[in-house]
């Protein structure tokens, strides 16, 4: 697994060569989980069928345990994850959104946290 590092502000590196790079790392997978989970469904035009289902199966419509649920249920088709372990996500009572979602992944790279915030915009 190859994927383009991102800054601290979730814009692509430059001017590295290979260094921009993460390369078969369990920080690759947590990158491609965090950037996965900031997606919704039917958003990228090129694959409608991508992305979570936020507004179908998770906002508003079940328990947090339910939610919960469906996105350990998607992180863990992602390539390279094998299990999710210490999952939490933490809900903003009165807007219904989340304010963090985190855990840590055993990958088939090694182990490793990944954490969002609302800092991201999700």
């Amino acid at each position: 697994m190859r994927v383009r590092q991102l800054s601290p502000t979730g814009d692509f590196t430059f001017g590295s060569g290979q260094l921009n790079y993460l390369i078969n790392s369990p920080e690759a997978v947590a990158q491609v989980v965090q950037t996965s989970l900031l997606l919704f469904l039917g958003e990228w035009y090129l694959d409608l069928t991508a992305g979570v289902p936020y507004p179908e199966d998770i906002i508003g419509k079940h328990s947090q345990a339910l939610a919960d649920a469906t996105l350990i249920a998607y992180i863990s088709q992602i390539q390279g994850v094998t299990n999710i372990e210490g999952f939490q996500t933490v809900l903003d009572p009165d807007t219904r959104a989340y304010r963090s979602i985190s855990g840590t992944l055993n990958t088939i790279y090694g182990i490793t946290p990944f954490e969002l915030s609302n800092e991201n915009n999700f």
